[in-house]
């Protein structure tokens, strides 16, 4: 089941819900928080997939995301995320030997 898709809805600002698909969640050691970062599978301008992040708790039923306001939050979960890049990179290029 590893390639099983977790799927949430959420509201934008516009009231309009927006499906999203959790790419990963974390807890930082560092902060001592739990992050989502997700997508919801719509592109930007150079047709790069559009990827979210947010603070979330993981015992609350409600789900609700918290926003990140922090620097150094950001670059934590950029780090970690060019990390999982990095690491499906290199597991897909020596599936292609």
């Amino acid at each position: 089941m590893e390639n099983e898709k977790m799927t949430f809805t959420i509201m934008d600002e516009e009231g309009k819900q927006l499906e999203c698909e959790a790419l990963f969640t974390f807890e930082s050691d560092e902060t001592g928080k739990n992050y989502i970062v997700y997508t919801d599978n719509t592109q930007d301008e150079e047709g790069n997939t559009k990827v979210y992040a947010a603070i979330y708790t993981p015992e609350e039923e409600e789900g609700i995301l918290q926003p990140i306001q922090s620097e150094k939050e950001w670059k934590i979960i950029e780090t970690i995320f060019n990390e999982i890049q990095e690491e499906a990179k290199s597991k897909s290029e020596g599936n292609e030997q």
